[in-house]
């Protein structure tokens, strides 16, 4: 990629990203913070979402959180890894999510392609959110398998190029040398923050403590009745 490409990928998309996902997603809250919800079709179809589901959200959470760690202490995890067989378990570790991650969201691919019900449910957000996950989580299985051993050169190159995005002296160099599948994670990373606060993803960002103090939900039951005086 050229120079003018890296800026505005590994630049520019990700301040871009973060913004639209603070600022939009603040004006959802306060302006309709009932729509801060999976949106959830179960009551259309629940036996393949709860398989889809219990993969996805299981599969990721372990991703997601070997990320963050990697993230957050990354020397840590530089001496934890140059033991062969613990970098050998966590990769492996982080292969088998990531797979159960992908087969989650395939299952709820699926099920909103093939239950008419839940088909008609579906928003053009509902696609773009299930294409950008199959697309991040199929990137990622694939680095883990022919990219080996990314626990130890992400810390050197994918950890301090986020690290120098938070510090606001962004460094694209960090990454513009990796593959390109690996440069396809990243990006598609920053596009998944962006469209947070435009699908039902956005319930992740807060916990459900403000039920505590928001208005009563007013749920009104229309069902037929029979019977004298009914």
């Amino acid at each position: 990629m050229s120079l003018n490409t890296d800026l505005i990928l590994f630049v520019v998309l990700p301040y871009l990203a973060v913004a639209l996902a603070v600022i939009v997603s603040a004006m959802r809250f306060f302006s309709n913070s009932f729509s801060f919800s999976s949106l959830s079709s179960q009551f259309l179809e629940s036996g393949r979402l709860f398989w889809g589901s219990v993969a996805f959200h299981y599969g990721i959470l372990v991703v997601l959180v070997g990320h963050l760690i990697a993230l957050l202490i990354p020397s840590g995890v530089i001496a934890f890894s140059r033991v062969p067989v613990r970098l050998f378990l966590l990769e492996a570790t982080g292969l088998a999510f990531g797979i159960l991650a992908l087969v989650g969201v395939v299952l709820l691919w699926q099920r909103r392609a093939t239950v008419s019900r839940v088909r008609a449910v579906t928003s053009r957000w509902d696609l773009i959110l299930l294409f950008l996950l199959l697309t991040q989580i199929a990137t990622g299985v694939y680095t883990a398998v022919f990219h080996r051993w990314g626990l130890a050169w992400s810390v050197h190159t994918a950890v301090p190029y986020l690290w120098s995005l938070g510090s606001l002296s962004p460094n694209p160099e960090l990454v513009a040398g990796l593959p390109l599948m690996v440069k396809l994670h990243i990006i598609n990373a920053f596009a998944l923050i962006a469209i947070i606060p435009f699908t039902r993803l956005v319930h992740f960002l807060v916990v459900p403590v403000w039920y505590l103090w928001r208005p009563y939900q007013l749920v009104v039951w229309n069902r037929r009745t029979t019977g004298p005086g009914r």
